[in-house]
């Protein structure tokens, strides 16, 4: 059989009636976008793109050139499609009105343009994430407040890690599929559909040098899982983290595993560490479009009401039954507070 090329991925699933020709369309831009970041991210030292580009986001975190290069790919990609009402970014402070030359469309993109750029200059994978709301009705200039939607109200959602091959991982709420770059056609390809994450797992992703600064019910957690066979879960767990979350989710995605940024004692006045509007709703939509789930250790994260465009929440995706177990941890706790 010849293999499926995104657009063709796309246009049946029009036909069938699950996705309008609209979003159709801003899909395979925003895939030619992720294109173009690949060839730059893929050029490293050669194309001058390393290092960091002397500003700063609006979360104060330095820029890499790299940041900056792709979050312009991504807005003068999808300015002029007219698929879109806004645009907002991890990177930029609010959200971004299309220009008024532009034609304009009923649906509302947020991104993160480079996720795990601190990693580029070391060439660890890295990815863009992204996640596609409708614009509500009557909404002609989008701000701020017009994309603080949950997680449930995403129409599509997904990746693209830039790695040894680059793969953009995308769902529609009809499953989670993956694509892989064909770097000679220049076309995604379908390789892996309706992706299923094991419901068990004995592999688990967190940063264990917050350890220290942890609440309650996640240490005790991490000291079963570190217990191993001789622990209450009678089973030893293997840890892993690339501290780049497109690429800790894509090896949970493939393989299983749970992948944690709990809130500690650093970032609780932030309310976490990852973004819920750019990583942890588009990673949830995808990761439960596969069988498994995300939550904030108190509650499903699609079901969270957003209260600002950079809200920060603490983050608990993959395997079912693990992220389960997470959440019993925090559940007891809060019981006997």
């Amino acid at each position: 059989m010849k293999p499926t090329a995104l657009s063709r991925h796309l246009i049946e699933a029009q036909h069938q009636g699950h996705i309008n020709a609209d979003l159709r369309l801003l899909l395979e831009v925003v895939a030619r976008a992720c294109k173009s970041i690949a060839t730059a991210v893929g050029k490293g030292a050669l194309g001058g793109v390393l290092g960091d580009a002397g500003t700063g986001n609006v979360q104060g975190e330095a820029q890499k050139k790299l940041d900056v290069l792709s979050n312009e790919i991504l807005l003068e990609a999808n300015e002029w499609g007219g698929h879109l009402a806004g645009l907002a970014s991890e990177e930029m402070d609010h959200a971004h009105a299309i220009p008024n030359n532009y034609p304009r469309g009923n649906y509302l993109l947020l991104f993160d343009p480079l996720d795990g750029s601190s990693n580029i200059d070391v060439n660890v994978s890295v990815g863009t994430i992204f996640s596609v709301l409708r614009c509500p009705d009557g909404v002609t200039e989008p701000r701020d407040e017009h994309f603080l939607q949950p997680g449930t109200e995403q129409v599509a959602a997904g990746y693209c890690v830039y790695g040894p091959s680059t793969m953009l991982v995308l769902s529609f709420g009809r499953g989670t599929h993956a694509f892989t770059l064909d770097r000679e056609q220049g076309s995604f390809i379908l390789t892996r559909a309706d992706i299923r994450i094991p419901e068990e797992t004995q592999e688990f992703a967190i940063n264990m040098s917050n350890q220290r600064h942890w609440e309650a019910p996640m240490q005790a957690y991490i000291d079963e899982l570190l217990a191993g066979k001789t622990g209450p879960r009678g089973k030893d767990f293997n840890m892993r983290w690339v501290a780049s979350m497109v690429a800790d989710v894509h090896r949970i995605l493939t393989r299983g595993g749970v992948f944690m940024y709990p809130v500690d004692a650093k970032c609780r006045d932030k309310g976490g560490r990852l973004r819920l509007m750019y990583e942890a709703n588009p990673m949830a939509f995808i990761v439960e479009q596969a069988g498994g789930a995300c939550s904030t250790g108190r509650g499903r994260m699609l079901e969270v009401t957003p209260e600002a465009l950079h809200q920060r929440v603490p983050v608990f995706l993959g395997s079912k039954n693990e992220v389960a177990q997470a959440e019993r941890h925090h559940r007891e706790h809060d019981a006997r507070a």
